[in-house]
């Protein structure tokens, strides 16, 4: 019973509080880490969403650049971060792989922060060299298939995009290729169009130039639909692969403890940044849609990320990666 009164009394006083903050939020600048390099596909996302959010928060966002440990280093800067609303996540999907990828974490991707909602699902494509024989899909996992595991590809290291894509598609076509690695998406990107690796799988926002100029081929989209940029690549499914269907998707998280009310009003600046003609504008430039609504919300983000955490922790296992 004296619990009970304390817990009633402790709510009395914290709800005052949390009302009050959010009257006042925000009163200074939002920043947003994003741990990853300036001028990458994460980078670019958080400066679009950053401007859009700021005309509805009336405060400056500010985009800081957290590098190192795949990511790791600048997610728990978040998750250790004041719970107040003035220090934000942007992250891909390696918000659901890093379970499975390392063995130590310093932080619970879903336990330490308050998710505020998804952003965009950003497509991936598979590539290859320009002078690679296959006309199509189904004639590259043939050659694959035929050649063993003498097929390169490019991979830019542990959790990144290409690493999970390629992990995908030998998934979903029973095929084995043999890792190239690189330090990043651009060397990677270029050695495609040089001819110095076979294959390469790449956010949509990389190739696409290059695939338009015939400079590299595109086999597949890697989601449901097509890229409007890219009109003459068919979806995974459409060529015949439906179980490859991975994408970048990016989610917005606040640290845990974050009061409801501040939270609330961050997805609010979200779902109004991405009905905003100028993001939707320049997400479609970079083949990519902000998502849904009903997506951008923090039930539904933690329920994917939840369900992305099941998905690649089975795909990673099953290709033998240990921990690291």
């Amino acid at each position: 019973m004296k619990f009970l009164v304390r817990s009633l009394f402790l709510l009395l006083l914290l709800c005052p509080r949390d009302a009050a903050i959010a009257d006042e939020y925000p009163a200074r600048p939002v920043t947003v880490i994003v741990p990853f390099s300036a001028g990458g596909p994460g980078d670019v996302i958080a400066r679009i969403l950053g401007s859009a959010m700021s005309a509805t928060l009336k405060q400056s966002v500010v985009i800081e650049n957290v590098v190192g440990a795949g990511g790791t280093l600048g997610t728990n800067r978040v998750a250790k971060a004041a719970p107040d609303g003035y220090t934000l996540l942007l992250m891909h999907v390696g918000q659901a792989t890093a379970p499975a990828l390392y063995a130590k974490l310093p932080f619970d991707p879903v336990g330490d922060f308050a998710p505020i909602g998804l952003v965009t699902d950003v497509p991936m494509i598979l590539v290859a060299r320009p002078n690679f024989p296959a006309k199509n899909l189904g004639e590259l996992i043939a050659q694959i298939r035929s050649a063993g595991d003498k097929i390169t590809f490019g991979n830019v290291g542990l959790g990144s995009a290409s690493q999970l894509c390629g992990l995908m598609f030998m998934s979903a076509t029973d095929t084995k290729l043999t890792p190239i690695y690189y330090k990043g998406g651009g060397p990677a990107l270029n050695d495609v169009i040089a001819g110095h690796i076979d294959v390469y799988c790449d956010p949509a926002t990389g190739p696409t130039p290059y695939i338009q100029s015939s400079t590299i081929k595109g086999y597949a989209i890697t989601s449901r639909r097509r890229v409007a940029t890219l009109p003459d690549v068919p979806t995974s499914t459409e060529a015949g692969v439906p179980a490859f269907d991975v994408t970048t998707w990016y989610g917005l998280y606040a640290p845990k403890g974050t009061p409801k009310p501040v939270v609330d009003h961050l997805v609010g600046a979200l779902q109004t940044a991405l009905k905003d003609p100028a993001l939707v504008s320049r997400f479609a430039e970079l083949s990519m849609a902000p998502v849904e609504p009903e997506r951008a919300t923090p039930e539904a983000l933690e329920a994917f990320l939840k369900a992305e955490i099941v998905k690649w922790a089975r795909i990673i296992k099953a290709a033998g990666i240990e921990p690291q």
